[in-house]
């Protein structure tokens, strides 16, 4: 009789601990820049739903990602940075023409490695449901694709928002529209895990191009007046997409009645499509990501900053934000600690959780430092380059680069030159050399590979304009 009564009493502790566990929903957005949603600046796009979110919850002001796209998948599920996975961009060493340049970059992973433990994996061995319907870009085919890595269920897309393909295949009416299938999914499978604890990660391809978007969404901005070169109607028809599809989740969480036990992220990939004539580069401005400098493709903050948000109801204060750099590995142990899983073994974890912050957006973190690397080069047609090969540390304020073709360093304060006009590097030269040496420190702790001398035996034959083979039509990353 005691035996059956301590079972029992176990058993109903475990269903309570199971009943309390927050559901998590990551909404990651592609290429939408920093300043691309109302209450991050933007006064022409308009997406009521993020800014309610907005409202409701935190904003942290400094979040960074990779630069492009790939990479910032692999450090979201890996929870590592790029050093570790190898992923640094998007397709091979070839995809621009470099054989003008000094150096040969590293190569690129362009799948996940199979042995690397992703945060999906993490929350099944947690007790979590777990589903992903969107752009994955981290190797679709047998074990690579995300229905093997520790999601229950996985549809993946992108390319088109029209008379688009999936993996699986999966139906869809004629005519609908991407964001609004994915998100058809995504409240599908929150009424059936309602009663259980669940991760869903919802990675949209909007706002990528190419640019298509609803008529009926872009009749809304036709004769609306731009602002701050936010101008573009099916651009910022693409954003009230995205923007529905976040309403219509926290609609079906009310609905069901688990909106409070809910942990809702919103973020994007990296930045936006713009900012490149001022920095003469030809990379057909979409945006802009003013007062951020560049966009996306590059290392200055227009490509990295995103915006981020968080709504934890009864933990994140209402209208709060916090200024402290963040990036993109901190999410893998921010979700651990929520969840109350357990690190992946033998795979050290980069980041750190921001749940501190989350309660108290004063909170200190205990390092003292974010970092990026990227060995590599993106093109922009023409011959001009989004940025070639370069690393970066940041220190509260402190911004450091480092290129790697002529070890020039540029030094900026963040904080009184958001838009890095500014180069400090002399001026400020003990600062720079600081930043320099914890920089190098941190590259061989990782073991980040640094690109090597060009030859002309290595070099990509000249396709012409600056696009190496492997060129995608749509700016692909």
């Amino acid at each position: 009789m005691k035996l059956a009564c301590l079972f029992l009493i176990v058993l109903f502790v475990s269903a309570s601990q199971a009943a309390t566990k927050p559901n998590i929903i990551f909404i990651l957005a592609d290429d939408l820049g920093y300043t691309d949603v109302a209450c991050f600046g933007s006064k022409y796009y308009e997406t009521p739903n993020i800014d309610k979110l907005a409202a409701q919850g935190m904003k942290l002001t400094s979040h960074h990602h990779h630069q492009n796209c790939q990479p910032t998948r692999a450090a979201l599920m890996s929870g590592q940075y790029a050093p570790r996975t190898g992923v640094y961009t998007v397709g091979g060493t070839d995809r621009f023409d470099w054989s003008t340049r000094t150096l040969r970059p590293v190569d690129n992973v362009t799948e996940l490695p199979i042995e690397k433990v992703i945060v999906a994996q993490t929350f099944k061995k947690a007790g979590y449901a777990t589903a992903m319907f969107g752009k994955w870009h981290l190797g679709e085919k047998g074990d690579y694709h995300p229905g093997k890595r520790g999601f229950d269920e996985a549809i993946v897309s992108m390319g088109q928002h029209f008379d688009f393909n999936t993996s699986p295949k999966t139906e869809y009416p004629n005519g609908e529209y991407l964001a609004d299938f994915l998100t058809h999914q995504a409240v599908d499978f929150i009424g059936r895990h309602k009663a259980e604890p669940f991760f869903l990660y919802l990675p949209h391809f909007g706002v990528h191009s190419p640019h298509q978007a609803k008529p009926e969404q872009i009749a809304k901005f036709k004769d609306k007046l731009g602002v701050d070169g936010h101008n573009n109607p099916t651009y910022a028809a693409m954003i009230a997409s995205v923007d529905e599809s976040v309403g219509r989740l926290v609609a079906e969480l009310e609905k069901q009645g688990i909106a409070d036990n809910t942990v809702l992220i919103f973020s994007s990939d990296n930045g936006g499509v713009g900012g490149y004539e001022r920095e003469g580069v030809k990379g057909g401005d979409i945006t802009d990501n003013t007062p951020l400098r560049s966009g996306k493709g590059s290392l200055y903050e227009g490509g990295t900053r995103v915006p981020l948000i968080v709504r934890w109801p009864g933990v994140t204060a209402a209208g709060s934000s916090t200024d402290t750099p963040t990036i993109h590995v901190d999410l893998y142990p921010t979700f651990m600690e929520i969840a109350g899983a357990a690190a992946p073994e033998n795979q050290p974890l980069d980041g750190e959780s921001l749940a501190p912050l989350f309660r108290d957006p004063k909170a200190a973190l205990k390092r003292d430092a974010i970092y990026q690397h990227f060995p590599g080069y993106l093109g922009a047609g023409e011959n001009t380059w989004r940025t070639t090969p370069v690393g970066l540390i940041q220190s509260g304020p402190w911004k450091l680069m480092e290129f790697f073709e002529d070890h020039r360093l540029e030094l900026y304060n963040l904080k009184d030159d958001i838009g890095e006009t500014k180069n400090l590097a002399t001026e400020m030269s003990d600062k720079a050399k600081e930043l320099h040496a914890k920089m190098i420190a941190w590259r061989e702790s990782v073991g980040a590979k640094m690109p090597t001398p060009n030859t002309p035996t290595e070099a990509p034959k000249k396709k012409g304009k600056g696009k190496g083979k492997g060129k995608k039509k749509t700016d692909a990353e």
